[in-house]
């Protein structure tokens, strides 16, 4: 089919291509025979057999297996490289030596006294920085005298026109100079072991050894299939070096450091199967988690504090950056190495384009929430505070603390299912039916679960009510205790001696708030009915201006103590009733205060309280017949204990 596709294109370009042409008018005896042979029933029985024919060819060609081809490419490329190996001394030395020809024939030095120059020039002003600025510890403070050192060679370089190899040459090896020194100072900067820090400086040097070498290949002219081996021989090296690394430096178990070096030798083998993409997720799989660490570090070594919201969008905004240029690199070799099976096959095409952009909305996903969790989570650190602020200030941040928890759990469901969505249609998969069912889904939920519904929706009204909020005393029927936290179905609290309930919000009913703004607090005394009124309301006066002069329980009063007045007369003396407003949930701790001062005035000033008593009275014939029949009672009981 393939075949015939560009049969048909090639023929629509050709009569394209005539059409455009100045055209000659055809004789009229060709155009004759040519309608004649189209007539003839011998052609016309040729051409149908060729138009069944047709499909049939190309599809026998395209149906063989895809596994015989690339392991039939496979032998061959590496025949090819294996017989190109014995000849990579000699290419390399005549590219060498056509370099240095090209440079002295147009007057310059050699190409190694050239680069050797620039690097020594650039290390003078290396120098000359660090001498008149002061080192340093920071990440971008190392980076800084490495920038100066790329800066002056660039400027050199781009001011002087170089001959033509000797420039490919150049730019390839000092380039890959300056990234082996920008690689050496991050891996100084991470935190890792010294043993380790030194072969991945040894593995950076032969990777950027082996680019530069694989860049200049073609420009100084060696044959691509030695280059092609230059690039394998240093990947064989590179390879062995990571595998000695994993085992000498790795304090894992046995299985591990093996599992990693069969996973390295599986990467290598991949890279030789031209499958890059493959490959390049391989070693995002080793490189990234790490890499994103160190930039992360590096970003917040920029800002004051890592927790604010410029902190989180800077270290965010960093690791986002490493991930897209990521992304991007693996679609750039994606589209550059059409050969591979999967760029062929238009399904694993469009799943690899459709990872590709998961992984950006994911990051965009992962950047909004961290953005938003880090302003709640400030403002909740903020809310705890309440101490010298205004009553309505102190309510409202109460209020933050019991709404923002649960604000940032519905944000996250929410962020979660919408990226979710999101990367699906990215994936190809239809999420309109999807959406359907799970609304299907959710009503059938709710019909089997009518009490958790209620739950959630009594909840969302207390909570628009305002009824109470984390920190405040509550009852609720049989439950009471101080608001600990909320989930989107109960409220946790905990009871004065201990005890914590969590009780749905369709279980609470009509809440009865007492931490809300003032508490009226009333008590009663009993005084003895000889009590003078009057200097008992003054003694109370007295005592609620020492309570309310005190330093400690003054700020707690509303209204100080007094007494209201006498409440009842009950069987043993005269009930006064005394009251003070104060603030919710030191009512109790005034009012034992308050009443250690009221003993201690009232019993100096001559007030009594009163206490059960029993009078006994009458004339004296009651008193002695009552006598008489008390020591009648007593001479009967000592008779009866008596022994018989």
């Amino acid at each position: 089919m393939k075949g015939f596709l560009s049969l048909v294109a090639g023929l629509f370009f050709a009569f394209n291509a005539l059409a455009q042409a100045p055209t000659a008018a055809a004789p009229p005896e060709k155009i004759n025979e040519l309608v004649r042979l189209l007539q003839d029933p011998d052609v016309q029985t040729w051409l149908k057999d060729r138009k069944e024919a047709g499909p049939s060819s190309p599809a026998s060609s395209t149906d063989s297996p895809n596994l015989a081809k690339l392991e039939s490419a496979t032998r061959t490329r590496v025949h090819e490289i294996i017989t190109a190996i014995p000849s990579i001394p000699a290419e390399v030395a005549a590219a060498a030596m056509r370099a240095r020809q090209d440079a002295i024939s147009r007057g310059y030095a050699p190409v190694f006294v050239i680069f050797g120059g620039l690097v020594a020039l650039g290390l003078f002003a290396e120098g000359l920085y660090r001498r008149l600025i002061s080192q340093h510890q920071t990440l971008p403070g190392r980076l800084a005298p490495v920038g100066i050192f790329a800066g002056a060679m660039a400027i050199v370089f781009f001011a002087v026109e170089w001959p033509p190899l000797a420039r490919v040459t150049l730019l390839a090896y000092l380039s890959a100079f300056i990234l082996f020194r920008l690689a050496v100072v991050c891996l100084s900067a991470a935190d890792i072991a010294a043993s380790l820090r030194a072969r991945l400086i040894v593995l950076v040097g032969i990777a950027c050894l082996a680019i530069a070498t694989a860049a200049v290949g073609e420009p100084l002219g060696v044959p691509p299939l030695v280059t092609a081996a230059i690039s394998y021989c240093f990947s064989v090296i590179g390879l062995l070096f990571g595998i000695e690394a994993v085992w000498a430096t790795s304090q894992r178990p046995r299985p591990w450091k093996a599992a990693v070096s069969v996973f390295l030798v599986t990467l290598w083998l991949i890279w030789c199967l031209n499958m890059r993409g493959l490959f390049w997720i391989g070693i995002y799989l080793l490189v990234l988690p790490a890499m994103l660490n160190t930039v992360g570090r590096a970003a917040a070594s920029f800002v004051s504090d890592s927790g604010s919201l410029r902190g989180v969008l800077v270290v965010r905004s960093a690791r986002a950056a490493v991930i897209c240029l990521a992304v991007g690199w693996l679609a750039l070799v994606w589209q550059f190495n059409p050969d591979t099976v999967g760029q062929r096959n238009p399904t694993i095409a469009a799943l690899f384009y459709g990872g590709l952009k998961s992984v950006l909305i994911l990051v965009v996903a992962d950047l909004l929430w961290q953005l938003a969790r880090g302003w709640i989570d400030r403002t909740l650190r903020t809310a705890t505070d309440t101490t010298s602020l205004a009553p309505a200030d102190a309510a409202r941040r109460a209020r933050f603390r019991t709404l923002l928890p649960i604000f940032r759990n519905a944000l996250a469901v929410v962020v979660a299912v919408m990226a979710a969505l999101v990367v699906l249609a990215q994936m190809g998969v239809q999420i309109g039916p999807l959406i359907a069912g799970a609304g299907i889904f959710g009503v059938a939920i709710g019909f089997g679960s009518q009490t958790l519904v209620k739950d959630v929706i009594s909840g969302v009204f207390y909570m628009l009510d305002d009824a109470f909020r984390v920190g405040e005393y509550i009852q609720a029927k049989d439950y009471k205790g101080t608001v600990e936290g909320f989930s989107l179905r109960s409220v946790r609290l905990r009871h004065h001696r201990g005890p914590v309930f969590t009780v749905p919000f369709g279980e609470l009913g009509a809440v009865q708030n007492m931490s809300r703004d003032w508490v009226i607090d009333k008590f009663r005394i009993t005084v003895g009915f000889n009590t003078d009124i009057e200097k008992a309301r003054k003694l109370t006066k007295k005592v609620g201006a020492e309570l309310k002069e005190d330093a400690e329980l003054g700020p707690l009063f509303i209204e100080p103590l007094k007494m209201k007045g006498v409440e009842e007369f009950a069987d043993y003396g005269i009930v006064l009733s005394f009251a003070m407003t104060t603030v919710p949930g030191m009512q109790t701790y005034i009012r034992r205060k308050a009443y250690a001062k009221i003993r201690e005035l009232f019993l100096a000033n001559g007030i009594t309280f009163a206490q059960p008593t029993v009078q006994v009275g009458g004339d004296e014939k009651d008193g002695g017949g009552a006598a008489a029949a008390a020591q009648a009672i007593r001479a009967q009981q000592a008779g009866s204990a008596s022994p018989a």
